[in-house]
Parts: C-alpha cells; structure tokens; sequence
C-alpha cells in the first residue's frame, strides 16, 4: 500500500469519527506551511466533508497571513468550507499577563494562541516522524488529548487496536489524526510539485518553516535568522517583556502573590529567552525566577 494511499485511509477513518461522535465535519488544520497545504490536497483527494481550520496566532510573518488569506479565497472560490479563528488576546497583550516567556517546556503560547478553539472535533494535522526525533517518539498517527500525559492514547501504526481510542473519543472531546506521520521530506516535496501547489513565499527567502516568528521551538539559529528578516517583531518582544516586568512590579505594589524575578531589564529576559543563559552565570530557571512570595 502506498504513503498516500495509506494517508488517504487514515482521513477517511478520522472523518468517519468526525461525523459519529461530533456530527460535524472533520476540521482539517492549516498553518500556512508546506505540510499542511499536502494535508488539504489530500483532504480533497479523500472526498470526505472537511473544514480548514487557520488559528491566527498574532505572531506569524506577514507573508504567512497574505498567503493564508489568498489559499483560503481560492479554496473558497472551489466550494470548500474556511475559517480562520482569532484568539481573545493578541500574544502582546498575553506577554503582559505571564510572569515568564515561553520556552520549550512552558508553551503556554500555543495553548492560549492556537489551541482554544479545538474542542468537540476531530483534527487533521499535518505533523511528521522526520521533523524531529521528539516527534518520532511522542507522537502518532492516531492521538486521543488528555489532561494528564499518561492518560494520552497514542497509536503509532495501522495495526493498533483503535478500539480503545473510539471509545474514549467522546469522553476527551478532542481526537487528533495525523495522517502523513510517516511520510519523508522527498515523499512530501515531490506531492507538492507533481500537483503544482503554491507554497508560502517564506521558503524562498531562506526559511525552514513557517510558523510564529521566534517560536521557542524553532532553534536558535532559525530564531536569529527570523528576527534578522523581521526586527520589528523584536521590538515587539521587547515591549511584550517590559510589561511583564511592570506587571510584576504592580502585583509587588498591590502585596499580591508574584515571582521574585532576578531579571532587571527587559534586555535581561531577551537574552533568556534567546537562550544566551551564559551572561546570568548559568542559572536554573527556578534560580532565575525565584519563589512565589
């Protein structure tokens, strides 16, 4: 059996969920990269009711908001259902809230920014094995959300009994497919050009991926080069940690509970974030942050 033929049967299977347990269509998550433009060509090749789902996140490079608006318009204009889903906040404004940036392991971002409105549905998501070995050993083709980690179901090939997953799908209300997990980066790139898509403009500048401008996630090399090409987004940053520290200054004011920050400036929380932990003497973040007080 073919990868494509293979992901083909994975969406059919999660459309299938889609319409027993939420009697709706199956949301198809679209990001603006190249995964995910394969993901809604073979969403359309499954012949299966879909929505595509954008989150706009306030953070993505101004090329990925024009390429989405012009994909969506064009997917429109062929009968398909879009939606673009705006967060309560802007991450600016969220940065003003948080007593810390997001790292790795605190990626609060995505949760408030990308994930609130993913709930009663099945998704369609365009992750891959080849992306990152984290990937290849934490994710699967078939996923139920939980909570609690261990309460997670995760399913790595065909084969597995999904029994256990269906079962609790209505439960979790939230059941994620992903059916190009195995694919390679040759399998999906030669996709693309054998159907002619249209990418997001961002590859041809020189960038590796396409989502939020100095995501955590991204390395540090990737996220210098981004803020080199966008340096507005830098101020940005900038003016989103000086808030977090006046935030943590009111809360010191009002005698409300806070974190004793060691950090002074908003150049010392850039620096943190950008991972340059060398000029704070390679504290831990519990050192950095300190106790609740």
């Amino acid at each position: 059996m073919s990868e494509l033929h293979k992901a083909i049967q994975r969406t059919q299977m999660a459309s299938d969920m889609s319409q027993a347990y939420f009697n709706q269509p199956l949301t198809v998550c679209y990001s603006g990269g190249r995964d995910s433009e394969v993901l809604v060509e073979i969403a359309k090749i499954s012949k299966v009711p879909f929505i595509i789902q954008h989150s706009h996140t306030t953070i993505d490079a101004p090329q990925t908001v024009h390429h989405v608006r012009k994909q969506f318009a064009r997917w429109e204009n062929e009968g398909y259902k879009c939606r673009i889903d705006y967060p309560p906040q802007s991450f600016w404004q969220l940065l003003g809230r948080k007593t810390t940036p997001p790292t790795r392991q605190i990626r609060y971002c995505c949760e408030e920014q990308k994930e609130f409105a993913n709930k009663n549905k099945v998704l369609l998501t365009g992750v891959r094995w080849d992306e990152s070995s984290k990937r290849k050993n934490n994710r699967g083709i078939y996923e139920s959300n939980a909570v609690k980690r261990e309460k997670r179901i995760i399913l790595m090939n065909d084969n597995d009994d999904r029994q256990q997953l269906t079962n609790r799908c209505m439960q979790l209300n939230l059941t994620t497919v992903n059916p190009i997990i195995d694919w390679s980066d040759k399998l999906r790139d030669d996709f693309i050009s054998d159907l002619k898509i249209e990418c997001n403009p961002l590859y041809c500048m020189g960038f590796k991926r396409c989502g939020c401008v100095g995501c955590p996630m991204a390395s540090k090399q990737q996220r210098y080069f981004e803020f080199e090409m966008f340096p507005k987004y830098k101020a940005l940053y900038m003016k989103g940690f000086q808030r977090m520290l006046d935030y943590r200054n009111y809360r010191e004011k009002q005698g409300l509970s806070h974190y004793k920050m060691r950090f002074k400036t908003a150049n010392d929380i850039w620096m943190f974030f950008m991972e340059e932990m060398q000029i704070f003497g390679q504290y831990t973040m519990e050192e950095l942050w300190g106790e609740v007080i």
